[in-house]
């Protein structure tokens, strides 16, 4: 997972990640590069294009909304929005315009009553304070008591800038006299400046990786603080899916919690949610009995990113306890990472599946072998050394060379597990003890011959030794895959399983051809005779094995 720029900090979140059902993402920074750029500036009923590449004197009329945008802004941003307002301000104001001998004395913050932040400045030749505001148009309308008229021809001309999807912002002015700060920004007398609008670059793989969440039956979920145009537009270029219904955190306050629970059945875009709001989105997709992976950066992101059944954190970006709350977190912040957990997600279970029907297959014929002579009064075939030599064929097989093995096809087209289910059901159970029996029965057969045609108890032994490593080879390689036909699986790469399979030929080889160890293992040398019968038996027994997996997966 570390490999995928994902960094895994609770284990069963790897489970999950193979039965997730909505994934919720921020649009910020998760579906966009999070490098904002001034696109379109609106000041005194006119706006003024801003193009990447070229040159053009700003408007005087733009200068005063350029500079309150920058006043409003921190004097050294980390914000990429007000970096880019920053840029603006060196590309366009001159040095008398950007206030540089200001002194910042007092801040007002983003509440979520009031998405407005204020900076209140002190200059040396004005007796009065200077207050700089920028915040959401309906936040700085309210702040500016704008008209219903005035703000019908506002909300117009946001709502044709977010259209473009573009991220708009207002700014307002006002000046103060006293020695007491107001407690809130509504005590100001603010004056209407503009707007602003953002573009963030939607990152280039999202589109794709978006489909590939509706084909692997995961709905996608787009969640921000931006405007509700700004929203649709973006899902307009990602297809987030058919509904284009925008909810917003004021609709999530308002809707009681059976209404919530069939709004959010159908949408897929929410706009202008707060943090809280995120969690009882969490609480409302869990109800619906979804299995909820939702990303998150900021301190008040914790109890959603706690209560979804995967959190992930944003590792670039996100804060320490935002992290901490997190079951996984994103290296790069990059949505495309999540699907790819999810592809790994997958993987891993079902390569978990493998290495247990491996497991109980295996042991059948190992336990029969052992039992089987003692019952029938036939020679002992298996002692602890035989026993050991099988488990380092065994162990390595299934911590190193399933979970290496590649993902099966089609491992994006299928609904999510059934987060019900069992990680190894009765048909699992059923259907390995059969691979057992069939190994068992063949290789019993093959120290039945040896025994009738009256070979010594050493070359039995061998003989039928032989053959159940055979078998567990056998079984190894058809377990490796169960959407590929047996020749795909052998040229399918793993370097791991080449490794177990060369090996253990490699080591038989030695116990055969080298007297101490042949010793040790009770062996009588196999003659070509003997030996051909054991590669028949184990060709008959991989190929009975093959067909139990065909007639398996068509049932």
């Amino acid at each position: 997972m570390s490999q995928k720029n994902v960094l895994t900090r609770r284990m069963p979140a790897i489970e999950a990640l193979g039965a997730a059902t909505v994934l919720c993402v921020d649009k910020t920074g998760t579906l966009t590069l999070n490098r904002m750029s001034v696109r379109q500036l609106f000041a005194e009923n006119e706006a003024f294009e801003l193009h990447e590449g070229t040159e053009h004197a700003l408007p005087a009329r733009f200068h005063e909304l350029v500079r309150f945008a920058v006043l409003a802004s921190e004097t050294h941003p980390f914000d990429p929005m007000e970096k880019a307002f920053m840029a603006l301000g060196e590309r366009y104001l001159d040095m008398t315009e950007r206030n540089n001998n200001w002194t910042l004395v007092h801040e007002y913050s983003i509440t979520p009553g009031l998405l407005a932040l204020s900076h209140v400045w002190k200059a040396p030749d004005r007796a009065e304070f200077v207050i700089a505001t920028k915040g959401a148009p309906e936040a700085i309308a309210d702040l500016c008591h704008l008209s219903s008229e005035e703000w019908r021809t506002s909300s117009a001309q946001v709502e044709a800038m977010a259209s473009h999807g573009l991220r708009v912002l207002a700014v307002a002015k006002a000046t103060f006299l006293g020695d007491r700060w107001p407690e809130s920004q509504h005590d100001f007398d603010f004056g209407f400046l503009g707007f602003i609008g953002l573009a963030d670059p939607l990152r280039p793989e999202v589109p794709s990786a978006i489909t590939e969440c509706h084909r692997a039956g995961v709905k996608v979920v787009m969640i921000t603080g931006d405007y509700p145009a700004t929203a649709r537009a973006i899902a307009d270029q990602i297809d987030v899916g058919p509904d284009r219904t925008v909810t917003t955190g004021s609709d999530i306050e308002q809707l009681s919690e059976t209404e919530l629970r069939r709004r959010v059945a159908g949408s897929a875009i929410f706009a202008r949610v707060l943090p809280e709001q995120k969690l009882r989105l969490v609480e409302t997709y869990k109800a619906n009995g979804e299995i909820v992976a939702m990303t998150g950066d900021g301190v008040n992101d914790a109890p959603a990113l706690q209560s979804a059944h995967i959190g992930i954190a944003m590792g670039g970006r996100g804060t320490d306890v935002a992290r901490e709350a997190a079951a996984l977190v994103l290296l790069d912040d990059n949505f495309a990472t999540i699907v790819a957990a999810i592809r790994s997600g997958r993987r891993i279970f079902d390569n978990l599946q493998k290495a247990m029907a491996f497991i109980f297959a295996i042991h059948v014929p190992i336990a029969g072998v052992a039992l089987v002579p003692l019952i029938v009064h036939w020679p002992l075939i298996l002692t602890p050394v035989h026993i050991v030599f099988l488990e380092l064929i065994i162990d390595p097989a299934c911590s190193i060379a399933f979970e290496a093995e590649s993902e099966e096809k089609g491992i994006m087209a299928r609904p999510p597990r059934d987060p019900k289910a069992p990680l190894f059901g009765v048909r699992d159970i059923l259907l390995s003890l059969g691979q057992g029996a069939v190994v068992l029965i063949i290789v019993l057969l093959v120290l039945g011959v040896a025994l009738h045609g009256r070979e010594n108890d050493a070359t039995a032994r061998a003989l039928t030794f032989t053959t159940l490593v055979f078998g567990l080879l056998s079984l190894i390689t058809v377990n490796r895959s169960w959407s590929r036909n047996i020749l795909q699986i052998v040229r399918s790469p793993n370097a791991a399983y080449r490794w177990v399979m060369g090996g253990a030929i490699a080591f038989l080889a030695a116990v055969f051809y080298l007297p101490f160890l042949r010793s040790v293992f009770r062996f009588a040398p196999l003659s070509l005779r003997d030996l051909g019968f054991a590669i028949g038996a184990a060709l008959a027994m991989l190929i009975l094995l093959v067909v139990m997996k065909r007639f398996s997966i068509e049932w």
